[in-house]
């Protein structure tokens, strides 16, 4: 940042809530190994909760949908095991495939089947009686905002439109456990917040939700817990919040009204609050062991030293720190994230 901000920054998105509730899903040493030796996971452990939105992240080649391919049985383990909606994968694919519902990033829809045909084609596969497999496509279709669109052909729909109504074929069969992956990748503003909302009504119905995403805002916006992985190991797991104070505590950037001459001042009252961080364009920073609940008496603090605060930024840190801090690269598309978020 450059200059002074007017704002208080910090997490919007959901609370978290803890849930005590077995697992979802669950791997032990799960790995994969292609020919040649060629190694994509390497003894990844996981545990996700009934209920939970589960965000997992990784760099292009990490291993990240080699992962999720073998938890929706698409792709054998070469090693480990894992369990999903209380079966294992391996062992049991096809009662796996009755309890999850998988949203892939490129959708596999029938340009010339309209929206509502392709729902009971999906309902038919999963053997839903017809009346039923009617209803609930029409549930869906209200569900997801494309009930004017239903029978138009798919060749038609935008890209927004065509993610909602993949995300309406992977829950006809009403799946506990969703599978999405990088479900907003290249939608605009509108459509990603479109998505945002539902997955956060189906976490709020009882969905357990993995979600894959290149994007960094994403994850922190819908997650209850994030996965990092790089090189097919888990390399960092928890809250965003969590994973964020392990990396940085959040800092406070100030300006002052009518502030020249009056720095030093100020940088003694700041010292008494955390550590102070070197000025920059004239905005003071001073990092905070409490967060925003220091925000407060800093300002009083300054008013009382005859210091009149003109602006101030709470700056936490983010996922994208988190990332590069566990992985040594930034995460293909976190850019253009943050600039969404703006």
């Amino acid at each position: 940042m450059h200059g002074c901000v007017t704002g208080l920054r910090g997490r919007s998105g959901p609370p978290v809530i803890l849930r005590d509730t077995v697992a979802a899903i669950e791997t032990q040493q799960l790995a994969r190994e292609f020919e040649g030796g060629i190694v994509a996971v390497d003894g990844v452990d996981l545990e996700v909760a009934e209920g939970e939105i589960y965000g997992f992240l990784g760099p292009n080649g990490a291993g990240k949908t080699t992962t999720v391919r073998m938890l929706t049985t698409l792709l054998q383990p070469t090693g480990g095991r894992a369990n999903v909606a209380g079966f294992d994968v391996a062992q049991d694919p096809g009662a796996v495939r009755r309890k999850i519902g998988v949203a892939l990033q490129e959708a596999a829809l029938d340009p010339l089947m309209t929206g509502r045909e392709l729902l009971q084609l999906q309902a038919t596969l999963h053997g839903i009686h017809k009346k039923e497999s009617q209803e609930r496509g029409q549930w869906l279709l209200d569900r997801v905002g494309l009930t004017l669109a239903a029978d138009r052909r798919v060749g038609t729909y935008s890209g927004g439109m065509r993610r909602r109504l993949d995300l309406a074929s992977a829950l006809i069969h009403r799946p506990e456990v969703l599978f999405l992956d990088e479900p907003t990748t290249g939608l605009d503003p509108v459509s990603r917040r479109a998505i945002w909302e539902e997955v956060r009504k189906l976490n709020a119905e009882g969905n357990t939700v993995f979600l894959t995403t290149q994007y960094l805002e994403e994850a922190d916006q819908l997650a209850d817990r994030v996965g990092i992985i790089s090189g097919g190991k888990l390399v960092a797991e928890g809250t965003p919040t969590a994973l964020k104070a392990d990396v940085g505590k959040p800092h406070l950037e100030l300006c002052l009204v009518e502030q020249a001459g009056k720095e030093a001042r100020a940088e003694v009252v700041l010292a008494k609050f955390g550590r102070p961080m070197p000025a920059r364009d004239g905005t003071l920073m001073v990092e905070l062991e409490h967060g925003t609940s220091e925000v407060g008496p800093i300002v009083v603090a300054l008013n009382q030293a005859g210091l009149d605060v003109e602006s101030l930024d709470l700056v936490q840190p983010t996922l994208d720190d988190v990332f590069v801090h566990k992985t040594g690269q930034h995460l293909e598309g976190s850019q253009q994230a943050e600039a969404v978020a703006e």
